[in-house]
């Protein structure tokens, strides 16, 4: 267990990279395992124990007295008192992880402190990159000639963003783990990621924490804040876009949206 004077030793927004990291090539593993890929369904639930035991291990090894929030495992509400609070997604994009050779899953490794996000990485294992607080990609240059880009779920786009797309004169770019939607407005392949179909906390932490490193705008669809560690851990929107687009998306959501406040 870690000393008092060793306990800070490495930082947090270091143990959230190496974290992702090291699930992310526990889960390149187990998706190499031939016994496993016979059945998708058996590979996916692998994943997701696998990834979030090691997950716990190492957060109890490194920040024992830390609080977590995770997708995989009962929810403890001693995290609602607690100062710090891991929130992490051990696998994101499950189903996608079970479709090989896809690369559109994550892992996501967050911390909240007060209900603020305060470190963060997110590891797209089979793509071979993570993005971390640590070393928060360059704002992408936007060429405003271009169409605006919308990251969307590829399995459940919420019902306004056709809408949306069409109001703005943009193009849907539908792909799988939240996480890799936040990747691809960070990267400059989209400019903007809109989900109002519901999500918990787990499913953004990590790309928030990022995102909100870079440089990018990250809010509810409503424009609201998005608050973590909360009693429900229900997140059903998040909108997050480069900042030369915010306005205009945000504007277009109010009048797509009947009500964007709601939920």
């Amino acid at each position: 267990m870690p000393t008092p004077t060793s306990y800070h030793a490495v930082s947090d927004h270091a143990i959230a990279r190496t974290l992702a990291d090291e699930a992310g090539r526990l889960l390149m593993r187990l998706r190499a395992d031939a016994t496993l890929l016979s059945d998708p369904a058996v590979l996916r639930r692998a994943g997701d124990i696998r990834s979030n035991d090691l997950l716990l291990g190492r957060l109890a090894e490194l920040r024992p007295g830390d609080a977590v929030l995770s997708e995989e495992s009962v929810d403890n509400l001693d995290r609602l008192t607690a100062e710090r609070v891991w929130i992490i997604d051990p696998l994101d994009g499950t189903r996608e992880f079970g479709e090989p050779p896809r690369d559109d899953w994550a892992v996501h490794v967050a911390l909240s402190s007060q209900g603020q996000l305060t470190a963060g990485a997110v590891a797209q294992p089979a793509a071979g990159r993570t993005f971390g607080t640590d070393r928060p990609p360059a704002l992408p240059v936007r060429d405003p000639s271009m169409p605006i880009r919308l990251a969307v779920s590829r399995t459940r786009p919420p019902a306004f963003v056709t809408e949306l797309a069409e109001a703005l004169g943009g193009e849907l770019l539908p792909m799988g783990s939240a996480g890799v939607k936040v990747v691809a407005v960070l990267t400059g392949v989209a400019d903007a990621y809109v989900h109002a179909g519901g999500q918990f906390e787990w499913d953004s932490a990590a790309p928030i924490a990022v995102a909100q490193a870079a440089g990018l705008h990250t809010s509810r669809v409503s424009g609201g804040p998005l608050c973590y560690n909360r009693q429900e851990p229900s997140l059903p929107d998040v909108l997050v876009c480069h900042p030369d687009v915010s306005a205009r998306v945000l504007a277009t959501i109010l009048e797509c949206l009947p009500d964007p406040t709601a939920g």
